[in-house]
C-alpha cells in the first residue's frame, strides 16, 4: 500500500474512546485504533483490565489511559470524558462497544434481565454518543461515533429477545443520530459483527451445538477479532468521511443464509 493510501486510514492526531475496552472485542478495537495512530481512552467498569490494555499500548509506543466508566450512569460517563480530555484531549472518535447478553425464554425471563440489557446496550450507547457529540459541538470539531451492533439487530435467533431488541434499537439510533449530527461534522455509523471467536465463547463453539451453528455460516468458520479491524478503521478514519448512518456487516455471509 502506498503512503497516500495509508494516510487515508491514519488516525494520527485523533483521540479515541472505547467502551467495554478491558477484554474481548473492546480490547482489540483499542489496540487497532492505537496502531493506526490514535491516542486511546479505555473505558469499562473494571479498572485493572483497562490498565493492562493501556500498558500494552504504551509499551508498543502508543498513547493511552484508562478511564473507569459505567455506561448506565450519566455522571460516570461525563467523568470519563473529563479524564480523557485532561489526559489526551477532546475525544473525536467514540466506539460504543459495552454490552451484555442474557439468554432465556422471554416468557420466563425476569423483567430486570430485560431492563438491564436495554439499559446497557441501547441507553448506554446513547449516553456515550450524546456526551461525545456535545463536547465535539462545543469544540467545533468533527468526529466519528461507531456503535457496535450485531447481526441479531437484523435477523432473529431464539432465546435472546432482549439482546436482539437492543441491537435493533441501536441500529435505528445510529441512523437517527447521523441525521441530526451531520450538520456538526459528526458521523454516526454502526459495525455489526457476526459470530466472532473470543475467550468467552470458544468453549460453546467447540461443543456440538456450537459446531452446528458454525456450519450455518456460509464461510464455514467463526470470525476472528482482527476480521473487524478493517471496517473499524474505515469508519473511524477519513477514508470513510462520506459515510454516516451506515452499517457495515462483518459476518462471513451469515445474514445472506436462510439455514
Amino acid at each position: 500500500m502506498n503512503e497516500r493510501a495509508n494516510d487515508r486510514f491514519s488516525l494520527n492526531g485523533h483521540v479515541a474512546l472505547v467502551t467495554g475496552a478491558g477484554t474481548g472485542l473492546g480490547a482489540s478495537f483499542a489496540m487497532t485504533l492505537a496502531e493506526a495512530g490514535a491516542a486511546v481512552v479505555l473505558c469499562g467498569r473494571r479498572e485493572a483490565p483497562l490498565q493492562a490494555v493501556a500498558e500494552r499500548i504504551v509499551e508498543q509506543g502508543g498513547r493511552a489511559c484508562a478511564a473507569p466508566m459505567d455506561v448506565t450512569d450519566a455522571a460516570s460517563v461525563a467523568d470519563a470524558f473529563d479524564t480523557a480530555e485532561q489526559a489526551l484531549g477532546v475525544v473525536d472518535i467514540a466506539v460504543c462497544n459495552a454490552g451484555v447478553a442474557v439468554a432465556g425464554k422471554a416468557i420466563d425471563m425476569d423483567e430486570n434481565d430485560w431492563l438491564t440489557t436495554i439499559e446497557v446496550n441501547l441507553s448506554g450507547c446513547w449516553r456515550v454518543a450524546t456526551e461525545c457529540a456535545r463536547r465535539l459541538r462545543a469544540a467545533e470539531t468533527p468526529g466519528s461515533v461507531i456503535n457496535i451492533t450485531s447481526i441479531l439487530g437484523h435477523r432473529v435467533a431464539g432465546m435472546v429477545a432482549p439482546y436482539a431488541a437492543s441491537k435493533g434499537g441501536l441500529e435505528q439510533l445510529t441512523r437517527s443520530l447521523s441525521l441530526e449530527w451531520a450538520r456538526y461534522g459528526i458521523r454516526v455509523n454502526a459495525l455489526a459483527p457476526g459470530y466472532i471467536a473470543t475467550d468467552l465463547n470458544r468453549a460453546f463453539f467447540d461443543s456440538e451445538p456450537g459446531q452446528k451453528m458454525i456450519k450455518r455460516i456460509p464461510q464455514q468458520r467463526l470470525g476472528e477479532v482482527d476480521d473487524l479491524s478493517g471496517a473499524l478503521l474505515l469508519l473511524a478514519s477519513d477514508a470513510g468521511r462520506y459515510m454516516t448512518g451506515s452499517t457495515i456487516v462483518v459476518d462471513g455471509g451469515h445474514l445472506q443464509s436462510s439455514l
